[in-house]
């Protein structure tokens, strides 16, 4: 694959990879010509678009630490504090530009978490994964491809580890090894941009025992490889896409980023695309650096999303006169506060990072737990303060075809009138981007991507450090052990 620079490059570059990919029970060729995928194209595009204009070139470029060529950032390995933050402020800019996910980072994070883990493996066991990874990581760089992270399997019985399933398939796992590779078989679910990536990065979804090694893997699949299916998830609304009605709310960016069910029926992946196998010890630690990487991302892209929002209902209340009235503004400067707040804990998780053996920076693990953590309550609560705004319209608002209908649209000019100057058409628009902006996908993505708040209290439990905290009020009282 050529080198991708723009977003036409991009768009070509999926329309040539001959991928298999249901929606609703039937094959799609072309995904770059379907309407359903076509905003989540869009979306992950912006990451190319914005990477070529000049006041944004410090943000979404940087330099390879390994070739010292000029890439795309969401294909580099952190080298600072000032590339943490950096991701940040990039991922709420492209939240501002999108109002939507634009997907790759979650790719992105498991290069990093890749990067740093398998240099360990590799210091224990003399293994050399990290040097077939550092030869791949040179060629995503140099295409400038897209990523997505596979991590959740399908789990089954989650009360019993991979190796105890009644099924062994779900957990993705390595039936076969031959001299020349790997022979895998399993799923992922929830991966977001897979319908719109180039390959998946295959990563172990749990910490794992010595009875699991052939689910403790990590490797590089292309997302048209033989055995690779794909099944693209419903999202609520999904109609309005494929009539590509303004309904929508958000048309040409969609809502949040297209996941897709990816199918490894009996896959094969030669051993230069393989970074790990069997090593079980490595998975807990995979699985914590991917995660935190993870889930210091959402103060930005998040918070970059809500500020559409805030925008979005504040134009509501203008259009409807009450923009002024002080329990909006209460109501709007509230809604400020939790996004600020979910910023400044991306930032500090970025600040607070520290570099480890392989040279790459890792965010702080217990601020980025707690900046998720904040998601999964603040988003609901700006959501809540949103409709409250926007009032009851949100939910009976009539479609777009109404507002087009020769016999119904005299009415709803004169009935959906305002203030003076504001048109039926404004008005429909906020309200149906307030709406999408806040229904059941963007929520529970809120809630459960990058973990579920339980997820987060486990890393809390871990990483309180609850026995020095109580030594330091001992050491207050005077008790002595």
């Amino acid at each position: 694959m050529e080198r991708i620079v723009t977003k036409e490059d991009y768009v070509r570059s999926l329309k040539e990879m001959d991928r298999v990919i249901y929606y609703r029970g039937e094959r799609v060729k072309d995904v770059t010509e379907h309407p359903a995928f076509i905003p989540h194209i869009n979306s992950a595009a912006k990451t190319y678009e914005l990477a070529l204009r000049p006041e944004y070139e410090d943000l979404l470029t940087a330099t390879s630490h390994l070739t010292g060529e000029k890439i795309n950032r969401f294909t580099h390995i952190h080298q600072s504090v000032d590339d943490l933050v950096k991701k940040v402020k990039a991922l709420r800019l492209l939240a501002h530009e999108t109002g939507s996910c634009f997907q790759r980072c979650v790719g992105w994070d498991a290069l990093n978490a890749t990067y740093m883990t398998t240099y360990e493996i590799d210091e224990k066991h003399g293994t050399d994964y990290h040097a077939r990874f550092l030869e791949y990581l040179k060629s995503v760089q140099r295409r400038n491809i897209m990523l997505v992270g596979g991590m959740t399997d399908p789990k089954g019985d989650r009360s019993r580890p991979p190796s105890q399933q009644k099924d062994p398939d779900l957990f993705t796992r390595v039936v076969e090894k031959r001299s020349d590779g790997i022979v895998v078989r399993g799923a992922k679910f929830h991966q977001t941009g897979a319908a719109n990536s180039h390959e998946i990065l295959v990563m172990p979804t749990m910490a794992m025992g010595e009875d699991d090694k052939d689910y403790a893997l990590v490797c590089a699949i292309p997302l048209d490889a033989p055995g690779v299916i794909q099944i693209f998830g419903r999202q609520t609304n999904d109609e309005r896409k494929v009539e590509c009605s303004a309904d929508i709310g958000n048309l040409e960016y969609g809502l949040i980023g297209g996941e897709s069910v990816v199918i490894f029926d009996d896959v094969f992946v030669p051993w230069e695309r393989v970074f790990m196998c069997g090593e079980t010890e490595f998975t807990g630690i995979f699985v914590e650096r991917f995660a935190t990487l993870h889930r210091q991302n959402y103060g930005g892209c998040k918070g970059g999303v809500s500020d559409i929002l805030i925008g979005a209902a504040a134009l509501a209340a203008q259009y409807q006169g009450t923009l002024k009235a002080s329990h909006i503004r209460d109501k709007l400067a509230e809604m400020t506060h939790l996004v600020e707040t979910l910023y400044a804990g991306s930032i500090a998780c970025s600040a607070m990072g520290q570099k480890t053996k392989s040279g790459a920076y890792y965010p702080d693990p217990l601020l980025a737990n707690c900046t998720k953590y904040n998601v999964t309550k603040h988003i609901y609560e700006i959501s809540r303060l949103a409709h409250d705004i926007a009032g009851g319209l949100l939910a009976t608002m009539p479609s777009e075809r109404d507002l087009k209908s020769e016999e119904v649209r005299k009415y709803l000019e004169k009935y959906l009138s305002t203030v003076e100057g504001v048109s039926p058409e404004a008005r429909f628009k906020v309200v149906r981007l307030i709406e999408n902006m806040t229904g059941v996908a963007p929520l529970a993505e809120s809630m459960h991507g990058a973990g579920s708040p339980q997820t987060q209290k486990v890393m809390y439990a871990r990483l309180g450090r609850f026995d020095v905290k109580m030594t330091l009020a001992k050491k207050l009282l005077g008790i002595e052990d």
